[in-house]
């Protein structure tokens, strides 16, 4: 597993009802099943692609610097968890 390898640590599991999921977490006391779960997280992933995408766009057309391409995915984590840039 590369979560091993990366010590990422985890107390649950959430997924949706799907078979593949099922079937590797069956029986697991720490695996949660339902949307309800997940639908936090689906946000989160949704306005990042939707952050990101958009610094892109702007970023783009007129910068030819690798470093200023990283600061802006900065600023959009930034805006992200603090809500403020």
């Amino acid at each position: 597993w590369r979560l091993k390898e990366l010590r990422v640590t985890y107390d649950r599991m959430a997924t949706d009802d799907w078979a593949a999921f099922l079937n590797v977490f069956s029986n697991e006391e720490w695996h949660l099943v339902g949307k309800q779960h997940i639908v936090g997280i689906e946000g989160n992933n949704c306005r990042l692609r939707h952050k990101v995408r958009r610094a892109f766009r702007k970023t783009c057309c007129f910068s030819k610097s690798m470093f200023y391409h990283k600061k802006v995915f900065d600023l959009a984590f930034f805006d992200i968890h603090f809500g403020i840039v």
